[in-house]
This record gives structure tokens, sequence and C-alpha cells, in this order.
């Protein structure tokens, strides 16, 4: 089929066209800005310049589609009322969407009990899945509450306050019964829909194989992360000072914090069976197996890396509960002669600055019953799964990525990779990414502790390494080109 994705660049769009394109769809990916999108994408798919919010730009994105998938959200847009953002936007598409003849729409919203005082950001939800129906082809609604996976913003809110906290102090929203799904399982529904013409014109709660509680999803959370966490309920946090303390311990807007929080008092619970009818063959796991699979992905990613900016000399970010600190340099060097004195590192080599700085920290793990820094080589370049000082060599591709995991004494777990890529002026970036995924707040204070120290060391060794492969050759690093 001839797709079209909507919100490609989103927390489910971006992990549906995949699958689209592994299943031999012809998919198309809207976005507003062709730029952000995904190498992944760019090169096994159709980009569409359009905007949901500019009913003229939506005519070419249409043109020749059979199946469009409606994921686009306002709530994370700055100014205005993103319910009527929302709702415009849906009118817009599905006008749109008719006039090109588009056969089906297929939207995932949001699933609430009709029973329970329905919040702001959920009746938007069903808002936009009634101006789709009422305005455009067929609609086949999926509706879902909260998705399990690294980069859903609910299910990141549960790892920041979890991870964070040792004692919370909980409203009363933290005993409302929830359903949440994991992000596979999601996907097998948007995908499966397509061959499912009977689900045309169907309203599809869909939720995982347990029902849950906002309080027994952290503890499952916590077990899983083998931590230990106190939850303590009272009944005086509005939502408003609600998100507030959110804005404080999390990353998470308040302008976001806010219409999640007001919709944590809904109850979230599946009451048709009608997914288990139009989809047999979809077994929705349930909470427990869906955060072990969340936590037991191998890192760190390729999807992970390219969600970063690409070209500036220093990026700091944060996805999926990993931070990363990466120092980007362009060189005259060949990724052949960088290669050689990256593998090199470590050892009775050690790394070309503040080796002093790397001896203190090998004695601190010794001293903490670490391996230190005694498996000195020293002899030549590592190879895979070698072990040189505290690191063990996952991965390495000749003249091109060096991926070495830390073994030492850490609240949580690191790597340091160096990523080598030709440039079309004939010269090279080299890359260097530090990886952490932290455990608890004792994670969170030794990354933040030693920060600077990083800034300093990671810096100094990329610089370096540049020169050392250049030789005689004067290291041309244009940071101004790469801002």
């Amino acid at each position: 089929m001839r797709i079209l994705v909507s919100g490609a660049t989103g927390y489910v769009g971006s992990r549906l066209i995949p699958r689209l394109v592994a299943s031999g769809h012809e998919v198309s990916c809207m976005m507003r800005d062709a730029s952000r999108a995904p190498t992944r994408v760019a090169k096994s798919t159709r980009l569409v310049v359009a905007d949901a919010l500019r009913p003229e730009s939506l005519a070419a994105a249409m043109q020749g589609i059979d199946v469009a998938y409606y994921l686009i959200h306002s709530m994370s847009a700055s100014g205005g009322d993103f319910q009527e953002r929302d709702r415009l936007a849906a009118h817009n598409f599905a006008v749109a969407a008719r006039q090109a003849g588009v056969d089906r729409i297929i939207y995932l919203g949001g699933l609430a009990s009709e029973t329970s005082q329905i919040s702001l950001h959920l009746k938007s939800r069903h808002e936009t899945g009634e101006a789709l129906r009422r305005f455009g082809p067929p609609v086949t609604e999926f509706r879902a509450g909260i998705v399990v996976g690294n980069g859903s913003v609910s299910f990141e809110l549960i790892r920041y306050l979890t991870e964070r906290l040792p004692i919370m102090i909980c409203p009363r929203w933290v005993i409302t019964r929830t359903q949440p799904i994991a992000i596979d399982d999601v996907l097998d529904y948007l995908v499966t829909a397509l061959q499912s013409p009977e689900s045309t014109g169907q309203v599809i709660e869909i939720g995982g194989a347990t029902i849950e509680t906002y309080r027994s999803m952290m503890l499952t959370y916590a077990r899983a992360r083998r931590l230990r966490r106190w939850l303590l309920r009272v009944p005086v946090l509005t939502p408003r000072l609600s998100s507030y303390w959110l804005r404080l311990v999390t990353p998470i807007p308040t302008s976001i914090a806010r219409p999640l929080i007001e919709g944590l008092r809904t109850e979230v619970v599946c009451r048709s069976t009608r997914a288990a009818e139009l989809f047999p063959a979809i077994r929705p796991m349930g909470y427990a197996a869906a955060i072990e699979k969340t936590l037991t992905r191998t890192l760190p990613d390729d999807s992970l890396r390219e969600t970063l900016p690409c070209r500036p000399a220093h990026v700091f970010a944060r996805r999926g509960g990993i931070l990363c600190d990466v120092r980007q340099v362009v060189t005259d060097a060949s990724p052949k002669d960088l290669f050689s004195v990256i593998t090199h590192l470590g050892g009775s080599n050690g790394y070309l600055y503040a080796n002093s700085l790397w001896r203190i920290r090998g004695w601190l793990d010794l001293c903490l019953g670490g391996v230190g820094m005694t498996r000195n080589l020293g002899r030549g370049p590592v190879n895979k799964s070698d072990h040189v000082d505290f690191w063990y060599v996952q991965d390495l591709e000749a003249d091109r990525r060096l991926l070495l995991r830390a073994e030492m004494k850490l609240p949580g777990r690191a790597w340091l990779e160096f990523l080598l890529t030709p440039q079309l002026s004939g010269r090279t970036l080299v890359g260097c990414y530090a990886w952490f995924q932290p455990r608890g707040l004792l994670g969170e204070l030794y990354w933040w502790t030693l920060y600077p120290i990083h800034i300093l060391i990671f810096r100094g060794m990329v610089q370096a390494v540049c020169r050392k492969a250049a030789g005689s050759v004067t290291m041309q690093a244009d940071t101004a080109e790469m801002r």
C-alpha cells in the first residue's frame, strides 16, 4: 500500500515507519521540518514537508495515498490552546484526505473510561477522533492509555520519579486504575489494521494484559531496577502543585506535565473486547513483561544516536533514561590514521590527555573493589572482546567505530564510543560519545559531580587524538562551521 505517516518524527511514528517499510509498503513521512528526519527514515522513505495547521500544504502530501496514519498531537507545542490546535489540525487533515481520495485514516488516540471525569487532554484526544470521522474518509481509531517504552512521555514520567526519588509524597491519583500497553503491542495493532478491513469505522480500545495503578507501576519499575522506594500518599497535592513538583524533579515542561497529571486522575481501563475480536492473533504482554523488555535493550543503539543534533561541537542530551555527552571535531586526518590512534588508547600508552586524572580514577575504582587499571595492554591496537584498563571492547568496526563498555564500579552503566564519519570535503568528523545510564538518585549525582571533569578530559582527548593522527598537518577544527 501507499501509506502516509503524519507525526513521523514523533515517538510512535518514528517506530512505526520501519515496520511499515519492512512489510513492503511504500511509505511517505509527513513532517514540518525534513532536516529532523532520522537517517534510517530518510534513506528508506519519501519525505514530504507539510503542516496540518496549514491546509494548503496537505494536498501534495496526500496525493496517491491509500491509507494515512494520524499521529499528530499539539500538547507539546508552545503557546495557545492545544485543544483548539488539535481540532483544527484534525479537521484540515481529514478534509485533505477526503479530497485526495484516501481510502482510510488510522488514528491513535487516548483511552478513558466514559464513567470517569475526563481530563482536557483526553477529551481533546476524543474530539480529534470525532473530527477525523466527521470530515474525512472512514477511520480506524485505536485508544490507548500509558504506552510503555523508552521515550514515551508518560512512561518517562514514571521513570524519572522512580529513579530520582527514594521517598515519594504522592497525591490520590497514584491509586487510579490504568491499563498500560507496551509500544511493541501498539505497533502490532497499527500495522495489522492495514490487513483488517473489518476494523474500518471502529473505535478500538487497546491495553496490556494487566490492570495496574500508578503506585504499582512505579513499584514494579523499582523492583526491575533493584531500587528500594517508599510511596507516601497525601490528599493535598492539586494537579497544579503536582505539575510544579514534576517540573522541579524531572525535565518534563510544566506545559506538558499539567495536562498529563490531569489525565492521571482519570481511570484508563478497557471496557470493550473489540480488540480481541478483531485482532485475535495479538496477545498484549503485561506491564512487568513490558518493563523487562524496555530495560533489557542493547545500549547504546543507533536510534539514540540519530536523535542527537548532527554537527555542534558539543552536545548534551537525555534520551530514554540515557545521558549522553558528545564531543565532535572535524580534522584533515584520515579515518584510517584516526582509528589507529584511537585503538592504541589506554594501557601503557595512556589517553593522550590528563593521564593523571585517568590514573586517579583507576586507583579509586581499585579501592572500591573494581578492576582499576591493572589490565594494561599497550602492545598494539585493541581487538573486539579485549580488556584494557577498566574497559571492555564491546564493538569494533575498522576505521569507523570503537565502543568501550566500562567495567569499573559505577551507580549505573557507562560506555565510551568513538565514531569516524568521512565528509564530502575529504575531511573526517570525529565523534566521542560518553553514554551513561544512571541507576537511581546516586547515579544522577555521580554523573553531574564528574561532569565538569568529563568536559575537560574528553575535549582534550579528542583534540589530542586528532593532532596525533594528523601528524605534521595542523588540525583545523572549524567549530564555527559546526555551530
